[in-house]
């Protein structure tokens, strides 16, 4: 994929073999959502938790580390509550702009563990999640929450993976 960009700036992240990983996922989930895949630009940071937290302190105001964050290149966001956002544009070079995801290693490790998963398989949820983010999807009410773990469940289930929060709404 021409358009992706992954930057490691902790090498426990080439293990997980990050950059594969995110090109795999990347593809499936902007494939899903009918999204020119060649045509889209996203940045991917495998760091540590000094850096995310730092990160998140920064731009959250929250001084705490996190398993992902994702900075949107532009505001994508439904009008309502629930409904899709819009489909991006390509700019005047046929560019579609969707920006940058920072993953954590020691959270997405420690999450991993404490969920009996493999690194690689929590991460991939977190990549696909942080892409929706990227794309105008969030979680701030009910509503949005289910369309956005809906859409997330139905990636990783063509993927191979199952239902990321089975355990937490049982």
């Amino acid at each position: 994929m021409q358009g992706l960009t992954v930057v490691l700036e902790d090498d426990r992240w080439r293990a997980v073999g990050l950059a594969t990983l995110a090109e795999t996922v990347l593809t499936a989930t902007l494939s899903h959502l009918h999204l020119d895949v060649d045509a889209s630009e996203v940045s991917i940071m495998g760091c540590d938790d000094a850096r995310i937290a730092a990160l998140n302190a920064e731009f959250r105001g929250n001084p705490s580390p996190t398993n992902v964050l994702s900075w949107p290149s532009e505001e994508r966001g439904p009008l309502q509550p629930g409904n899709m956002p819009p489909a991006p544009e390509p700019d005047f070079e046929g560019v579609i702009e969707l920006g940058d995801i920072a993953l954590s290693f020691d959270t997405c490790r420690a999450e991993a563990d404490a969920a009996g998963k493999p690194i690689s398989t929590h991460t991939t949820h977190l990549i696909v999640h942080g892409v929706l983010h990227l794309l105008g999807y969030d979680h701030e009410t009910d509503v949005d929450a289910a369309l956005m773990e809906g859409i997330e469940v139905k990636i990783l289930g063509k993927m191979g993976y199952d239902d990321p929060y089975r355990d937490i709404k049982a």
